[in-house]
Order: C-alpha cells, then structure tokens, then sequence
C-alpha cells in the first residue's frame, strides 16, 4: 500500500447500551485498542462521561479522537474496524495517487468488505437454523400441551412466554400443515 507524509483525521466513537458500566468498559476497550495499533499515532482524546438516554434504558458515551497515520488504507481500516458515527480528514487538504496505488487501495479495500461480507452470510445462516430450530421446539413443545388438553391462544400464549398475536401466526403455519385444527377459539391436535 503506498505511503503519504501524513494523514490526519478526527473521529468520533460512540458506545451504546446498558448497564452504565458496560457502555464505559466497551469505549475503554475501543481505545485501548486504537492506542496499541501501530498504525494510529493518539494525537488528543476526550472521553466523554456515560449519559442516561432519555425514554431508554440505555447508556451512550464517546470519545473523540485525533489521529495522525501514514497510510489511507489504515484511515479506512480505522472507519470499518471502529466504525466511527464521524469522521474528519484535516490534513492533508489534497490527496494524488497512481493508477497503481489506486488499484492497491481497491483491492485491499475490497478483501477487507469480502470479508464483512463473509462474516454476514455467516451470522444470516446461523440465524435462519436458530429459527428453524427455534420453531421445531416451538411446535414441539405446543404439541405437547394440546395433547394434555385443549386450549385458546391466550391460554398457550402464557405457557409459551411468546406474544398472543405472533402465537397465533405460529398456529395458523400448524394449522395450514395439518397438525392443528381450530374450532371457534380453541385450538386441539388433529387426530
């Protein structure tokens, strides 16, 4: 990757969640990490006191960093890596590269998005085999309480812990597969 004098940038680090220590643990963690980096040199840090958010329970904090690298490949690394909610270049004002640098750029900007990518496709399919695990158990379990007696959709609502309406969107797949039947508001196991 091709080098410059410098680049200087100013960021933008923000920590969201519960409880209060965990949001400051988290931005500590964020830039401990930044501080190891060889790549980044700290030039000023503010790290902001956690702060209730209203309406919510959770907590947001941030830091804002400046930065000095050498190497634009390392300023985008630090935006996919920290994903900063902002970001400043300051220095230098103009940037020249090659065709050759260009491309380098691209295409270490490209493997580095394959494998975001990757990581996503990865996190989907475990996803979808949670669900459809996920609702086997789901089925299963509802089975086993229709054979013990009938019931309505609050009944089962309460003995399941799901929400009565996504419950009765779950019966009507079970029903539409031919396990269930429904007759006014109780739903029994198809015999």
């Amino acid at each position: 990757m091709f080098s410059m004098n410098e680049i200087t940038f100013q960021a933008m680090i923000e920590v969201l969640g519960k409880p209060k220590e965990h949001v400051e643990s988290a931005l500590k963690i964020y830039v401990e990490k930044i501080r190891q980096d060889k790549a980044y040199q700290i030039l000023k840090l503010i790290i902001a006191s956690p702060k209730k958010r209203e309406k919510e329970e959770l907590w947001s904090a941030f830091a804002e960093v400046k930065i000095k690298t050498t190497e634009i490949s390392k300023l985008v690394h630090f935006c996919i890596d920290y994903m900063p909610s902002m970001i400043e270049v300051l220095e230098p004002i103009e940037l020249k590269m090659q065709d050759i640098e260009l491309s380098d750029f691209l295409s270490d900007l490209q493997a580095k998005l394959h494998g975001i990518d990757m990581v996503a496709k990865q996190v989907h399919m475990e996803n979808d085999l949670l669900k459809r695990n996920m609702g086997a158990l789901l089925g299963n379990y509802i089975t086993l309480l229709l054979r013990s007696s009938n019931m309505d959709a609050k009944q089962l609502s309460d003995l399941t812990g799901l929400e009565k309406s996504k419950l009765e969107d779950f019966m009507d797949r079970l029903i539409d597969k031919g396990k269930v039947d429904l007759k006014g508001t109780i739903y029994s196991l198809k015999k």
